[in-house]
């Protein structure tokens, strides 16, 4: 296996750091801690430079705070310098992480994506009869910072840059030893390239037709019931031998015909529904722009690019018959009628 010479001197270049800072503050331009950051460039980033390569970062400032999206989850935000060092250390070791991924892993890479996803996932139900369907118990959670080291080790030659990226996973613990930041970017990328010895494992298996991750969110397929129940026995020792994770239970089998829900959609052979779960998110968000207008918090167009947002998340699905009930249901004079 050949390992990457990508190394601190790297992820220190001023050049790196600039482009890193820039993508930082995409979006979050007028929030406090970056106009303090962009008034003082200069001197951040050669903080932020000399840092790196004299190894000394104090890491591990987050402010934790929690979202329902769309389950109850606590996110752990890093500090805006600790997030450029993330960009800054994620262009170099990103790529190399991506090349060590097989090609039906679709969370956090460059033309994938959850959309992907599903419409590989629809292509698989329709040429396969069984499907097996998991993932992983607390998974950002569960994350083992030796595994994880390991598995970085395998990719990576530069010692210093191990070390930095093992700084990285340390300033944080969910439990001794185990736990990544949901809302870190570096999180992001390690959870995805952690899984990767299960794909391998499974898209090894001749018993395996095909199978999609996105994330912790796993599903293949089988000729028959037999090898279904098969792979997923080896799956879970894989889960649970190599990288000391626990496979949510209980896991799902089906029929393809039957279809499943995935990313958000219910996906059959000759159809994309919205799952419930987004029914249920289109139905909040909805109502939340309507009444935001009713109050007068709001203008008319305010609301109708809050529409549009809400209106993204059913687009891809075969939905406008759905939309179109949901609208004679719930019209919106009878919010403003309400208040």
């Amino acid at each position: 296996m050949l390992r990457s010479a990508v190394g601190l001197a790297e992820v220190a270049d001023w050049h790196n750091l600039v482009a890193a800072f820039h993508r930082a503050a995409k979006g979050a331009s007028n929030r406090a801690a970056v106009q303090r950051f962009r008034e003082g460039l200069f001197d951040e980033l050669a903080r932020l430079r000399k840092g790196i390569l004299d190894e000394n970062l104090p890491l591990g400032e987050m402010a934790a705070f929690r979202i329902q999206d769309p389950k109850p989850r606590l996110i752990h935000a890093p500090s805006f310098r600790e997030r450029v060092l993330h960009h800054a250390v994620m262009a170099q070791a990103g790529p190399v992480l991506d090349r060590a991924l097989i090609d039906d892993t679709y969370a956090c890479r460059v033309g994938k994506g959850a959309l992907a996803a599903v419409h590989r996932c629809q292509h698989l139900v329709r040429r396969h009869p069984w499907y097996v369907q998991i993932d992983i118990r607390g998974y950002f959670a569960s994350i083992h910072h030796e595994i994880l080291g390991r598995l970085l080790q395998r990719r990576f030659k530069d010692a210093e840059l191990l070390r930095l990226m093992a700084h990285i996973i340390d300033a944080f613990h969910d439990s001794p030893g185990k736990g990544l930041p949901i809302g870190a970017l570096t999180s992001q990328h390690f959870a995805n390239y952690y899984l990767a010895p299960l794909d391998r494992r499974l898209s090894g298996d001749p018993r395996v037709r095909g199978l999609v991750r996105y994330m912790d969110d796993l599903v293949w397929w089988c000729d028959d019931h037999a090898c279904a129940r098969a792979t997923l026995a080896d799956a879970e020792a894989c889960a649970g031998d190599e990288l000391a994770l626990a496979v949510k239970q209980p896991p799902r089998i089906g029929r393809g015909r039957d279809g499943l829900s995935f990313c958000g959609y219910r996906i059959l052979p000759g159809a994309l529904l919205l799952s419930r779960r987004r029914k249920r998110r289109y139905a909040q968000r909805r109502a939340y722009w309507e009444r935001a207008y009713a109050q007068g918090r709001v203008d008319a167009r305010a609301m109708q690019a809050g529409y549009s947002a809400v209106l993204g998340m059913t687009v891809h699905a075969d939905a406008t018959a759905w939309r179109r009930e949901q609208l004679r249901r719930h019209p919106l004079e009878e919010v403003i009628d309400e208040l």
